[in-house]
């Protein structure tokens, strides 16, 4: 999910609904809300006056602001300022409750939600259920490259690229090997959207600005950034005016953007792309990121399997205009699974749809009219490239440099929930863009290897892919 802006949709009534509620007066309406991201929690808290009983299940107990992960991976945030616990937000909601699980089940007919943990498996009961359970890193089906560029989905990937980032500066100074070096200090940003741009632009001024008197051997003003994509242009979606600033901007701090580079394989050493003219080359890179694409939850195919209803390339469930499934007016689903016209992957869709939801089942619990249609609104989206430097988006409105970074700090600093988190997020701010120091630069024993993450730092670690397998695993 790209970085963007959040806003609230006006309360509606739609007329006609053929659906008679199931409701046992004995006892309070249950609802389920699966995912405690931007939609399953604001679905949550647009229930805080109902008279329900609302159970979020989550297989983590943290809400997670996803636009700022890229920050916590280059060493900028904790992972403690942008995830927040759940029964932390939650505990003055007394009709909501926390279950800590992975959902493994959803029986549509049954009305019930099986989830696990640690062995212990809860099956919860629900008359109205909201599936708001995100999407995850898409590979386009290679999901073994994983393994040589992790993505940015979640902390524990943000801890994962600080432990490669880090590592990879820590370990040119210590080889001998020239050309060993140079493949350290090469880092490979695939993707250039919102996160792939924000990612290199990080990556770069991490190099340049605060460890550039940190090493002795090493010059770690020499790393080279590159941002690699398919596509023929840098943040598309945001049209050709504001990409050609960010890909100028990109340019100056020292990002060498490569367009119309597909990736054709990958390895723990490299990273293989074939350009527009067919020809074929090879990247020497050990910390490479991917921020190429996202697929949907899998529970959507889940539900998709027990009812009338299709998914698109990407696992996203198309739903009713109300964000029901057909057939089930008690199931809503929103944010990054559904496929609906007009609705990009970004916050304020996830949003607006749990409040959405949230409002059709109170409509429904209090005899009015309810399968009101989701009505987008879209507020704007941003990115930034660099400190004092972003791009913005909002309506018809194009705004880069200053002004679009001074946007994009107001609104960040205004969503993220606390104010303690607010606080220390802007404190950490400070020192990172005012000052050159970033106070997150710890590297554990469990982030250096974890998942292999120093496969290619040296021969004794971890083996790599053998020639006759790294030729193209992508095919």
């Amino acid at each position: 999910m790209p970085p963007s802006t959040l806003g609230f949709v006006d309360q509606g009534t739609a007329e006609g609904a053929d659906f008679a509620p199931d409701i046992d007066l004995g006892r309070r309406h249950r609802v389920v809300v699966i995912g405690s991201g931007f939609g399953g929690l604001f679905a949550t808290q647009a229930l805080k006056r109902a008279e329900v009983e609302v159970t979020l299940i989550d297989r983590t107990t943290h809400h997670l602001f996803q636009p700022l992960l890229y920050q916590v991976a280059t060493g900028i945030l904790s992972e403690g300022e942008i995830s927040p616990s759940i029964r932390e937000i939650l505990r003055r909601q007394r009709n909501a409750r926390v279950q800590l699980g992975e959902v493994t089940g959803i029986d549509l007919v049954g009305r019930t939600v099986t989830s696990t943990v640690l062995g212990e498996t809860a099956v919860t009961p629900y008359d109205s259920l909201i599936v708001a359970a995100g999407s995850s890193q898409s590979y386009f089906g290679n999901d073994q490259l994983a393994r040589f560029a992790p993505g940015m989905k979640s902390i524990d990937d943000a801890l994962e690229l600080r432990g490669r980032i880090f590592m990879a500066f820590e370990m040119a100074e210590l080889v001998e090997d020239e050309a060993e070096r140079n493949r350290l200090m090469t880092f490979v940003v695939v993707g250039a959207g919102p996160t792939g741009v924000e990612m290199a632009g990080q990556i770069s001024e991490l190099s340049r600005r605060t460890l550039r008197q940190d090493f002795r051997r090493i010059d770690p003003r020499r790393a080279g950034v590159i941002l690699l994509d398919a596509a023929p242009s840098v943040l598309g979606s945001f049209g050709d005016r504001l990409g050609a600033k960010a890909q100028a901007r990109l340019d100056e701090i020292g990002v060498e953007v490569q367009l119309g580079a597909k990736v054709v394989g990958m390895d723990g050493e490299g990273i293989e792309v074939e350009d527009e003219d067919g020809r074929r080359r090879r990247i020497e890179s050990v910390c490479k990121v991917w921020a190429a694409g996202v697929s949907a939850s899998g529970l959507g195919a889940l539900m998709a399997e027990q009812c009338d209803v299709g998914l698109d390339r990407a696992g996203r469930v198309k739903v009713q205009p109300d964000l029901t499934l057909p057939g089930h007016p008690e199931v809503f689903v929103v944010g990054d699974m559904i496929a609906l016209a007009g609705m990009p992957g970004v916050a304020q869709v996830a949003i607006q749809g749990g409040r959405h939801a949230a409002r059709q089942i109170i409509a429904r619990l209090a005899g009015r009219p309810y399968g009101e249609p989701f009505e987008y609104h879209d507020k704007g989206s941003m990115a930034t490239i660099s400190r004092f430097s972003a791009v913005a988006s909002v309506g018809r409105v194009r705004v880069s440099g200053l002004i679009a970074w001074l946007i994009w700090l107001g609104v960040h600093l205004f969503y993220l929930i606390g104010f303690k988190h607010r606080v220390t997020t802007l404190m950490h701010w400070a020192v990172s863009f005012i000052g050159r120091g970033r106070s997150e630069r710890t590297i554990t024993q469990q982030q250096i290897f974890a998942r292999e993450a120093i496969e290619a730092l040296g021969k004794g670690f971890s083996p790599t892919l053998s020639p006759g397998e790294r030729e193209d695993p992508l095919t």
